[in-house]
């Protein structure tokens, strides 16, 4: 029988034209609600392989008595020990068979199965009853429905005959208790050593058993059998069928079965529903109900079809959906059913609606423990831990007298994450302990992840460690713990433990150990996960392919990435937003944009994380037109209500130069949250207008948002730039003592190049050395410079030791030693530092500068003879030469740091790489259009000079954005104000 795996294309047929197109919201047929009586009766009623019936023919009047007085005592759940004492009592009566077979139903139905085995001793102690096949199968189905599968086996063993009823009780006893894989024992051994044919009883459970360990194999097989038989036209048969190739993935062809049903009632129709909802497709689930209710014959949905769609509506957060068959619901009087009650309070939950979920909760008056898991589950998922909490200790109280369980638990323990909440952690495991839930392996296996998420290793290990056996699930409780809560090297520690104890690594402690490996940064490590990943064949798994993609971008092996990614069969779109993001965040901005839109022409529709990465590319290229492209795509999407993606608009319209646009999205936002009060801040930073900036912060202070360390990277940032060093000083003090901020290395570096800007070298050499924590390498390259700039040899030497220490191998610093000399004219200390960067084998970045036109990215290196239109280029600069030195312009030579004659600098700040692109930008644009040019290094004085007098003599304004800041030229002057 061919098998066809679906994941996600709809299925089309011609059952289902519908399943091509997704709908919007169903309505449901009025019709429906109105009809008879009749229509609400049950579909069918459910078979047994046996039936005991009254002999009644010939009873005595006292036979009758006996067995009514039996039947109604096993009808009060409470008084079974009654039936059991007349029973023994009338050891002899003629009804005494057909009693036994009473009481032994109502054992297994009420669980109690201290009088079923007492009712099994009083049968084995006969020899009329020992090997009745009736009597021993309501034994096999009592313990079975009691729990006790393996003494159905032996009641079963013991038999000197067995007829199918047995087979089945037996078969039907153990699915029932999920042993599915002796299910499937016990049927090949039916086929095997009997002569009896499995019938419609039979094949049920064994097809439910298939369906339970998802083996579609064996599950094909015994279809194949059941259609030999002739029993695929029964509904039960089909039913198990269409059920099994649903929970196995295999939508095709659960699909087919169902199109040739003979005969379908309202089980079909929930099981090919629950079919579809479980295999993700959403809408589909919904055009069957819809169809179901108005085909011939008018099934009405009944409990199972409720809480079959509600949670379809919950996973896909589609509240409205779930009101109309909350509606659907009422009308139907289902609510009053517990399941249906429970599975709408989820359902509002999960999507969002707390209080209504509580209300619903509330009117319930006949609360089960699922009722109180799934509330308190919604309030732990909210992250409200008062509210889970005292949900838990009503739970307990005499009112309400429900016994927490496990799920309990593991609901309460998912509001725990923070430090603060260790003690309500340790509570709950109190009481874990006392009532022996800590016996439980995922319980136990929770308090270690939560306790190592709350900051209580001990504690974690403490659990851990106090396990009778530890599973590969418990070491990687552990391992994940410490892996997600930074404490990276420790996990790979218990790693290795966890290999010496003689235990294989699953999937979960690969990924595990790679999160640990990509925050440590550790390609060595990385690389030797990656090895057993290919050599045990896990590589097709996409969480670890994903995990390894994110492992190299981190490690800055972009191209190691690109071939892992280039080789996946199927890429999803995290792996792509993975690859798109990680370019961005490695500085490389144009392969992010070439993947994006390769991804894109493909048909994979980018999210919100997708948009966020490839807007923060164009920010990086100043690639205004690709970013308002992103930004219009953003908006027809519906993604800019997204705070990520909002903030990410504003960043980018401030770093491509424009800032109205910037303040513009700004303004319009309904909720500023602090991310996007940073980026307002932090926009008009790198523009340099600091009091604007001030002003932006005084007014986020004023509306009640509390700033974090990202608001006073900006602010700090911001004065700095525009000189404020009085009001930078302030609001740096200000930061521990009134917004509990403590200062990081990203402050200090702040305030150190502010002060040293200003001229205020001593003080900013006196913050380094009174810093609390080591400076790093970026604050005395930033006091360096300073030193240059204002001719300070002297300390300038003694910081260049320090940061030649620090960073012996970056050739930018040797660069800035060799300036500060050469500015000093100390032209042999200058040739003995690009000696020493000749030697380390280090290269001087070369100047670059890039234009946007027209949606292209247009490049130009410092002296750029290789242009294709390099001739009309430098004709454009001699032209504007000429007219700019009539109103002042005069080559600044100190700019150049070389030991030449006066002609040849000149003529190197000619080839300046600012001058081409604004040259080339004035050759290819109109005169209303703004030119934004981009530098990877600090504009030069020259080039700085230069551009304020081109804008006055073309009429144009100018943006450049070099590695520091933005600079406006308009009308001969630049909004640094010549400060930067």
């Amino acid at each position: 029988m061919p098998l066809y795996n679906c994941s996600s294309a709809c299925i089309w047929s011609p059952l289902f034209p519908s399943l091509r197109h997704k709908k919007s919201h169903p309505q449901f047929p009025a019709t429906v609600i109105q009809r008879n009586k009749h229509s609400l009766r049950s579909i069918f009623k459910e078979k047994s392989s046996l039936s005991l019936t009254a002999k009644t023919n010939n009873a005595s009047t006292q036979g009758l008595h006996f067995l009514q007085e039996i039947t109604n005592l096993c009808e009060e759940s409470k008084s079974l020990n009654k039936a059991l004492s007349l029973l023994q009592e009338n050891l002899h009566n003629a009804d005494f068979k057909e009693a036994t077979g009473v009481l032994l139903q109502a054992c297994g139905h009420e669980k109690d199965i201290e009088i079923g085995k007492r009712v099994h001793e009083l049968v084995s102690a006969s020899t009329q009853f020992t090997n009745d096949f009736i009597i021993n199968t309501r034994l096999i189905t009592m313990y079975s429905l009691c729990g006790f599968p393996l003494d159905s086996r032996r009641v079963f063993d013991s038999l000197k005959t067995r007829n199918l009823f047995q087979w089945n009780a037996l078969v039907s006893g153990f699915t029932k208790n999920e042993l599915y894989t002796d299910v499937l024992s016990i049927f090949v051994e039916l086929l095997s050593d009997t002569e009896l044919k499995p019938d419609n009883f039979t094949f049920p459970c064994v097809i439910k058993a298939c369906g339970g360990i998802a083996d579609v194999s064996f599950g094909s097989g015994v279809h194949g059998m059941a259609a030999k038989m002739g029993l695929i036209g029964d509904v039960f048969v089909s039913n198990a069928l269409i059920a099994m190739y649903g929970k196995c993935a295999f939508v095709e062809e659960m699909v087919k079965l169902f199109e040739v049903m003979p005969e379908r009632n309202l089980v079909s129709w929930n099981s090919i529903i629950c079919g579809f909802s479980e295999n993700g497709f959403s809408c589909e689930s919904f055009d069957l109900l819809i169809k179901m209710m108005g085909c011939e014959g008018g099934l009405i949905p009944d409990v199972a079809t409720v809480v079959t769609v509600l949670p379809v509506c919950a996973g896909e957060g589609n509240v409205d959906l779930g009101i109309l068959v909350h509606g659907l619901a009422v009308k139907l009087g289902l609510t009053r059913e517990l399941m249906v009650n429970n599975a709408l309070v989820d359902m509002y939950a999960k999507c969002g609606f707390l209080s209504e979920a509580q209300i619903l909760f509330d009117k319930n008056n006949n609360k089960n423990v699922v009722s109180w898991n799934t509330i308190i589950g919604a309030f732990s998922m909210a992250g409200d831990v008062c509210g889970t909490f005292d949900l838990l200790r009503k739970m307990q109280m005499k009112e309400e007298e429900m016994k927490p369980n496990e799920v309990t638990v593991l609901n309460v323990l998912t509001s725990c994450s923070e430090k603060s909440e260790l003690l309500s952690l340790k509570e709950l495991h109190g009481y874990s302990l006392r009532h022996g839930f800590d016996n439980d392996e995922l319980v136990a296996n929770a308090f270690v992840v939560t306790y190592a998420k709350c900051g209580s290793e001990i504690s974690a290990e403490n659990v851990f460690h106090g396990m009778d056996s530890r599973t590969v699930s418990s070491w990687n409780a552990l391992i994940c713990g410490y892996a997600q809560n930074g404490d990276h090297l420790k996990a790979l520690d218990y790693f290795l433990q966890m290999t010496h104890s003689d235990l294989e690594p699953d999937l979960f402690s690969i990924g595990s150990l790679i999160l640990a490996c990509t925050h440590l940064k550790s390609l060595r490590r990385g690389k030797e996960i990656h090895g057993f990943v290919i050599r045990n064949g896990l590589e097709g798994d996409s969480f670890t392919g994903i995990s390894l993609l994110s492992l190299y971008m981190h490690c800055e092996k972009s191209s190691s990435a690109r071939v892992l990614f280039d080789e996946m069969e199927d890429k999803s779109l995290v792996s792509w937003n993975t690859m798109i993001a990680g370019y961005s965040q490695n500085k490389l901005p144009v392969e992010a944009i070439v993947l994006f839109r390769r991804m894109f022409s493909i048909g994979v529709q980018p999210c919100e994380i997708s948009i966020v990465s490839i807007l923060s590319a164009c920010s990086q290229l100043s690639a205004l037109r690709l970013g308002k492209e992103t930004h219009c795509y953003a908006l027809k999407a519906i993604l800019t209500n997204d705070a990520f993606v909002a903030c990410s608009i504003i960043d980018m319209y401030a770093k491509c130069g424009c800032l109205e646009q910037s303040r513009r999205v700004f303004d319009r936002l309904k909720d500023k949250d602090v991310t996007s009060w940073n980026a307002i801040i932090g926009g008009h930073g790198i523009h340099g207008y600091g009091k604007e900036a001030i002003e932006l912060f005084e007014k986020m202070l004023a509306l009640g948002r509390k700033p974090d360390t990202f608001t006073f990277v900006g602010i700090l940032s911001a004065c700095n730039h525009a000189g404020l060093v009085e009001n930078g000083l302030k609001y740096f003090s200000q930061m521990q003592k009134l917004h509990a901020v403590k200062p990081k290395l990203e402050h200090y570096a702040c305030v150190v190049d502010m002060l040293g800007r200003a001229g205020k070298l001593d003080d900013a050499f006196k913050l380094i050395i009174e810093m609390p924590e080591e400076a790093d390498a970026g604050i005395w390259s930033s006091l360096l410079r300073s030193c240059r700039t204002y001719g300070a040899l002297k300390m300038g030497e003694k910081v260049a030791k320090t940061l030649l220490e620090l960073e012996p191998d970056k050739a930018e610093n040797y660069v800035l030693v060799s300036n500060i000399y050469a500015g000093s004219e100390k032209w042999d200390d200058v040739r003995m530092m690009r000696q020493r960067m000749k030697e380390r084998g280090l290269q001087k970045e070369a100047g670059c500068s890039w234009i946007e036109l027209g949606g292209n990215i247009h490049s130009f290196v410092v002296g750029d003879n290789m242009h294709p239109e390099g001739e009309e280029i430098r004709g454009m600069w001699g032209r504007l030469e000429e007219q700019i030195s009539k109103i002042g312009y005069k080559p600044y030579t100190e700019a150049v740091l070389h030991e030449l004659e006066e002609e040849e600098k000149v003529n190197i700040l000619r080839g300046h790489s600012e001058k081409l692109a604004i040259s080339f930008g004035l050759l290819k644009t109109t005169k209303d259009l703004t030119l934004r040019v981009c530098k990877n290094l600090r504009i030069c004085v020259d080039c700085h000079n230069a551009a304020k007098l081109i804008s006055k003599v073309a009429e144009r304004e100018i943006v450049v954005r070099d590695n520091k800041r933005f600079h406006h030229f308009r009308d001969g002057v630049c909004s640094c104000g010549d400060y930067w």
